[in-house]
């Protein structure tokens, strides 16, 4: 392995970052901050039709978010950039001129038509489908007759007949055979270089020493190889790492749900937990550790572990993860982070008492799974939000419930003391004038003063809305 190594993470702009390409950002970054590299963001902008500069604003902003920095890249610059593809225009067309020179691409003058023509006649005849030469040995008369009709040129490569062959981190040894494989393209008709063709120009001048993607680029791989050859460029070395699936282990998709970074975020997941979870699929630490910090996950690190199966995408699991990264959390990080969440459910965070808010925020971080909810977890605490729900309203007409819930209340009348001690004091009072205990004392008490039948400790709970709230929900809840 290289003393240092060169990664990079190179996304297009054509939409919002997919928790996917995150895990393969995530990847890159692990490895290049376990062995002491560098990481390298270049976007990959030249499908103009789709890429946008929003889409690459909010790209970074959600790389910022998850903590995945970037050594070479926007707002860093350095040695081997630009670093977006825009900008690198003319390093193609200079490559492209090479391969031209030495006649291992020709101009391909097919339409999409013709070429979907000819891709479906392949597969009724159940032959792999690749563009099958048409174009390669046109004569220079038949190539200016087809330009003269008005036909501008796709430039493709000349696939040799043979065989690829490399070693993949993740999956071993790798073979695809050349005859199998149609000329690609490598420049487009409007004149923006394909994909593979390149990638494979920027990796090697950006000096990319190994390339961690996933598994659906392994096709493409072969082609690269090809191209790295053709061009007398040195191979970086690749992995590749499983894809994330569905529950239905389909490739994620939207119909399974959330699937970008921008969408947990709006649901109140936190960045370190995200990563957290994402570092664990199609992943493993030693000891079978779930709960691990960046740096740790750094030192745990290993290609060696990675999946070769897909990997499940489990939004209760990651819910899980999250509630135990909301519990550590302190009270201040964790109310200045509830406060856009807090807007959001209609509350006005600026107008509320910060000791009394604080107060509330500890009374119901321990329920809290996700940061979008708060909204109805603190709806207990406002009067003017409180509400029966039909399984509390239940609770109450059950037997016993109201000789309870009238002691309990009839209790607090004459009072004094701590919020503690009258609770503990009301309860007790509660017990002795009902004779109930344990679930049936208690539920009744939950139901009048939260509206819920599950909740906070209730001692907590009134320890909040105080003793005359309290009194006026226990007389609501019988009138």
């Amino acid at each position: 392995m290289a003393d240092r190594p060169r990664v990079r993470f190179a996304p297009s702009p054509t939409g919002e970052l997919h928790v996917g390409n995150a895990r393969t950002a995530l990847f890159n970054w692990l490895f290049a901050r376990h062995h002491g590299g560098r990481l390298v963001l270049r976007i990959e902008d030249t499908d103009e039709s789709r890429s946008s500069v929003s889409y690459q604003v909010s790209l970074v902003d959600d790389l910022k978010w998850l903590g995945l920095d970037w050594d070479e890249g926007p707002e860093k610059d350095g040695t081997y950039g630009p670093y977006k593809q825009s900008e690198r225009l003319d390093l193609y067309t200079e490559h492209l001129k090479k391969l031209m020179d030495a006649d291992l691409v020709y101009p391909c003058y097919c339409t999409e038509e013709e070429l979907e023509e000819e891709r479906q006649s392949l597969i009724l005849s159940k032959r792999m489908p690749r563009y099958m030469g048409k174009c390669r040995n046109l004569s220079v008369s038949e190539r200016d007759a087809l330009a003269a009709k008005g036909r501008k040129p796709s430039w493709r490569f000349k696939v040799p007949q043979t065989t690829v062959e490399f070693n993949d981190l993740v999956r071993g040894s790798i073979r695809f055979e050349g005859e199998s494989i149609g000329d690609f393209i490598i420049v487009r008709s409007n004149g923006m270089p394909a994909y593979n063709f390149a990638v494979v120009i920027d990796d090697h001048l950006m000096a990319i020493t190994h390339v961690i993607r996933g598994e659906d680029h392994l096709s493409n791989t072969a082609l690269q190889i090809m191209l790295y050859r053709a061009f007398g460029f040195e191979p970086p070395v690749f992995a590749h790492h499983c894809l994330i699936l569905g529950k239905d282990h389909a490739k994620l998709s939207k119909r399974h749900g959330s699937v970008s970074v921008g969408e947990f975020r709006m649901k109140g997941y936190l960045p370190a937990a995200l990563v957290n979870y994402l570092a664990l699929l199609g992943s493993s630490f030693a000891e079978a550790r779930e709960v691990m910090s960046p740096a740790e996950m750094i030192e745990a690190f290993s290609l060696d572990r990675a999946s070769k199966s897909g990997a499940v995408f489990d939004e209760e699991k990651l819910r899980w993860l999250n509630a135990i990264y909301i519990r550590n959390l302190t009270v201040d990080d964790l109310s200045n982070r509830l406060r856009p969440f807090l807007r959001r459910a209609g509350y006005q965070p600026e107008k509320l008492d910060p000791s009394w808010m604080k107060q509330v925020i500890e009374t119901v971080r321990d329920e809290l799974t996700a940061l979008a909810d708060i909204g109805e977890h603190i709806a207990i605490f406002f009067d003017g939000r409180y509400q029966m729900t039909s399984e509390a309203a239940q609770i109450l007409d059950s037997a016993g419930a109201k000789k309870v819930v009238l002691a309990f209340g009839e209790y607090l009348e004459s009072a004094v003391g701590s919020p503690v001690e009258i609770y503990t004091a009301a309860i007790k009072h509660a017990r002795e004038k009902s004779g109930l205990k344990g679930r049936d004392l208690f539920m009744p008490v939950r139901a009048a003063l939260t509206g819920k039948v599950q909740g906070p400790e209730l001692e907590r709970v009134f320890a909040v809305i105080g003793k005359e709230s309290a009194a006026r929900r226990l007389k609501q809840a019988y009138p």
